[in-house]
């Protein structure tokens, strides 16, 4: 992954963000604009399917509670940070309506990161941390290459798994554990990876 930064003598600010290519998926994290690529299509693939399975039963209550709200790679502003998470999702008592600038400043109660190349080591490491900082209960990570899903609950700052699933499972995970639903279904061209399988050929356009 190529990451551009801001110069090192000034944190980086939303103009600066702004200012960066269409192209490219911007955040600032810890004072430095960070950039990356847009996601492959199986990356694509597998948030849009998953907005897709809780939408219906979680936004609308169509066979399940509704109460929720979700926004596809939105920008949430934590303190000096603003990140781009691939999912999110808000209660409804939580957020009543949109914001009044381009980013969000009430953190979810939900946040998925479907992982990459370009964005694994990033997601699992300095996100990770502030998104545990600011006290968000519930966050997945998704990795389409090896067909896993990650559960995780925040614990006074910092996350505790609750659970992982592979292809060959039905995921029943919090905080939308009244629905069940095939975790193949994130993929929707790849057939289910066996676990003795070489994942090497789902990496292909991987960024």
């Amino acid at each position: 992954m190529s990451a551009s930064a801001t110069d090192e003598k000034r944190p980086a600010t939303y103009a600066d963000l702004e200012a960066v290519p269409e192209h490219l998926v911007a955040e600032i994290i810890d004072g430095v604009l960070r950039t990356h690529p847009r996601p492959s299509p199986r990356h694509g693939a597998s948030a849009f399917s998953l907005g897709g399975v809780l939408t219906g039963p979680f936004q609308k209550g169509a066979g399940g509670p509704g109460g929720w709200v979700f926004f596809i790679e939105p920008e949430v502003k934590f303190e000096d940070d603003i990140l781009v998470p691939d999912l999110v999702g808000w209660r409804r008592e939580r957020l009543m309506s949109y914001p009044e600038k381009n980013y969000f400043t009430i953190a979810p109660d939900w946040v998925c990161e479907v992982l990459s190349g370009s964005t694994e080591r990033r997601d699992r490491t300095v996100k990770m941390r502030i998104y545990a900082k600011a006290g968000i209960p519930h966050l997945w990570l998704i990795d389409p290459r090896l067909q896993i899903l990650e559960a995780f609950e925040n614990n006074g700052g910092r996350w505790t798994k609750v659970g992982d699933w592979n292809s060959a499972d039905d995921v029943r995970a919090p905080p939308f554990d009244a629905i069940t639903f095939p975790l193949a279904d994130l993929w929707p061209l790849d057939p289910p990876l066996g676990l003795n399988e070489d994942p090497t050929p789902y990496y292909a356009g991987d960024r």
